[in-house]
């Protein structure tokens, strides 16, 4: 599942970046309206957190676009103008939640979950395939209907596999989808997550495969009898 993080304040985006993603979420790191913009319009999330005061402007700005082209994605407003008004205007400007500024990351991730589940957000249903079902929704695995525990990166490699089950994904899309776009993986590491995770699966029965497109990318699909 992708987050986008828009924060100018490099050292707490990286706090906030390697908290999601120890819980297995990508994340997009951007730092102004305008790249953030960009990013709506180029990928798909499942949350937006946005920083009120940016370089270029006010993080309320990116709420209309995201609400005309991912009317399903949970807006976040991160910030430290946290008095009532600021709070209410935040709010009334389309978004879901409001955190000021100090705030623990434990909590960060509470509200993120509680956000995903809320109805109306864009949770696809369990996708099955041979033994194998991948919840989007809470991000689990099962085998055979008995629970599986995946790295959050083989966690991440599966979900953008499955999503597509049957269709080829890029090995770029895949990398996106596993570091995010601004901290891209190495080629030799995403292979050695493929192994892993096809050893796994095999292990567990799971009665799928993971086939490679030389020089193109990988799909899932059923195993063949």
């Amino acid at each position: 599942m992708r987050i986008l993080l828009v924060e100018d304040q490099d050292e707490l985006a990286g706090e906030i970046r390697r908290r999601m993603r120890r819980d297995g979420f990508a994340v997009d790191h951007v730092g102004s309206v305008g790249d953030a913009l960009e990013a709506v319009r180029v990928n798909s999330y499942a949350v937006a957190m946005l920083d009120r005061r940016l370089p270029d402007g006010d993080g309320l700005e990116i709420v209309p676009e995201i609400r005309r082209r991912q009317p399903g994605s949970r807006v976040l407003i991160l910030s430290a103008l946290d008095a009532i008004d600021q709070r209410i205007s935040g709010l009334d400007a389309g978004a879901d939640d409001y955190l000021s500024k100090p705030f623990d990351l434990d909590e960060m991730m509470a509200r993120i979950r509680a956000a995903i589940r809320r109805p109306g957000a864009d949770v696809a249903p369990p996708i099955r395939i041979g033994a194998l079902e991948f919840d989007p929704g809470t991000r689990t695995v099962a085998i055979e209907g008995k629970p599986a525990v995946f790295h959050h990166r083989e966690l991440a490699l599966l979900e953008g596999l499955a999503r597509r089950a049957g269709r080829v994904v890029e090995r770029e899309t895949l990398a996106s989808e596993i570091w995010g776009f601004d901290e891209p993986g190495q080629s030799h590491a995403l292979t050695i997550i493929v192994s892993r995770v096809r050893v796994r699966l095999e292990k567990l029965e799971a009665r799928v495969e993971i086939h490679m497109v030389r020089g193109v990318g990988y799909f899932l699909c059923e195993a063949e009898e």
